[in-house]
């Protein structure tokens, strides 16, 4: 199985710059990363210390995204939010920039909270260009814009795979963009209430990317009772081929000891 490690969300006792090295020696090859800056357009040292702690881990950067503003204040992206247009218009450049370096090529744009004083109509007219553009500024790297629904988020409004899935027809009837696609989160697609088996079954061909993490709890794989095997092995059926996210929370002690026996397991 071809897992890559959401560098964002686990092993957060470390340094983030340490955490590629950490998955390494954990024995993965490949990593994810929210925007790892504070600011949409970050200074040239701060960029390039990012890219040289992934390339001297000796992992492959599977999946960016773009900067979704603060997230532990609760931020939930800047693709739809009025105001904040040209920050987002900003960061693709700098996107695109790594994701070229790094060889990196699915890029996670979190549409965004509805806000007080705007309208959903408005806000949804603004998400639909923004993510035109993001799918245009990647294009020129072969990239592909990923949109998913969140759980635990009150005002983020895409909470089904049939809601992003709206949108990216919206975007795709308004621009012709054909690389914007559904990262399909079991995690929060469960905690939502969607019908993940039937997602899959009609979609899976088509996912993005997808992301797991056990409920309740968020944490690893086999820590609740989410049919996660089951869930990925069909989606891999049903013609997905790319890496499975690894966004869960667990002590970096133990966040792994499933695989570990998975591995152990399939010798």
């Amino acid at each position: 199985m071809s897992y890559t490690v959401n560098c964002s969300i686990l092993l957060t006792e470390l340094p983030l710059w340490e955490r590629p090295a950490a998955a390494k020696a954990a024995g993965f090859d490949n990593v994810e990363f929210w925007w790892p800056f504070a600011e949409s357009v970050p200074a040239d040292r701060d960029v390039a210390a990012f890219e040289r702690a992934i390339t001297d881990a000796g992992v492959q950067l599977t999946g960016l995204n773009f900067n979704a503003g603060d997230m532990p204040a609760g931020d939930r992206g800047l693709v739809s939010w009025k105001g904040r247009c040209s920050e987002f218009k900003d960061n693709i450049d700098v996107v695109a920039g790594i994701g070229e370096r790094l060889g990196c090529k699915a890029f996670n744009a979190l549409y965004g909270n509805r806000q007080d004083g705007c309208t959903p109509e408005e806000q949804d007219e603004l998400a639909v260009k923004n993510l035109a553009a993001a799918a245009e500024g990647v294009a020129r790297i072969g990239g592909t814009v990923l949109l998913e629904p969140v759980s635990g988020a009150p005002a983020y409004p895409l909470l089904t795979a049939a809601d992003a899935l709206a949108v990216i027809d919206r975007v795709r009837a308004a621009s012709g963009a054909r690389n914007i696609k559904l990262l399909a989160d079991f995690y929060h697609l469960a905690v939502n209430g969607d019908d993940v088996e039937a997602v899959i079954e009609n979609h899976a061909k088509d996912f993005g990317h997808i992301q797991i993490a056990d409920n309740p709890g968020r944490g690893a794989p086999g820590s609740g009772q989410l049919p996660l095997d089951e869930w990925i092995t069909r989606s891999r059926e049903l013609g997905y081929e790319g890496c499975i996210g690894l966004e869960y929370k667990a002590p970096q002690a133990e966040a792994f000891a499933w695989a570990v026996r998975e591995r152990s397991d399939a010798r």
